[in-house]
């Protein structure tokens, strides 16, 4: 595990106290979606607003991040509201999830290319990944700004194309830019 970015996460979880996380939009808009029953991950999980919001929908959830301190957050929670959840430090660069092992992923604010294959054949038929995060055309100076980690106009339905495309919103700078869903895409999408 890179341990400078293990350090820097963990550093920035917990200098974020104040008030727990609500999902990604994504997510919280559409857990009529989810289905009744079954495995969901929550990948990069960060302090683990999504995985919170699976388990509350039933489903039997895991929860993997790099940071040890967003995962100490996260338990806390999950303690809290009575929620069984599996967590797991893992750099899922060098340990990515297995074929065929989850009926629902999601990603928020978290890109790496390299493993949108893999994200992909970890979810069986039928399943579905909900993902968020930030755009190169974005209007307010928010998430990262080194273009490795935004994605490029219409890139989320690009890296998904093979899916069926239920839900998909990315809005950049068309309209009244005040206004609206700004600064990130969204995809739900079903594996054929």
């Amino acid at each position: 595990m890179n341990d400078k970015i293990k350090k820097k996460w963990d550093e920035n979880y917990d200098s974020c106290l104040s008030n727990y996380p609500s999902p990604a939009e994504v997510l919280r808009l559409n857990q009529h979606l989810l289905p009744k029953q079954g495995t969901a991950l929550d990948l990069a999980c960060g302090r683990g607003a999504n995985a919170i919001c699976l388990a509350e929908n039933g489903l039997s959830v895991s929860a993997w991040d790099i940071s040890i301190s967003a995962l100490k957050h996260l338990s806390s929670e999950a303690l809290k509201k009575n929620l069984k959840i599996k967590f797991e430090s893992r750099d899922i660069s060098k340990k990515p999830p297995a074929s065929d092992s989850f009926n629902v992923i999601t990603v928020s604010h978290f890109l790496d290319r390299e493993l949108i294959d893999d994200i992909k054949n970890a979810i069986k038929k039928n399943g579905l990944v909900f993902y968020q995060t930030f755009i190169i055309n974005k209007v307010n100076d928010v998430g990262p700004n080194n273009p490795d980690y935004l994605l490029e106009k219409n890139e989320l339905l690009d890296l998904f194309n093979d899916w069926n495309t239920i839900y998909y919103r990315e809005e950049g700078t068309t309209g009244k830019i005040d206004e609206g869903f700004r600064d990130q895409a969204m995809l739900i999408a079903q594996k054929l």
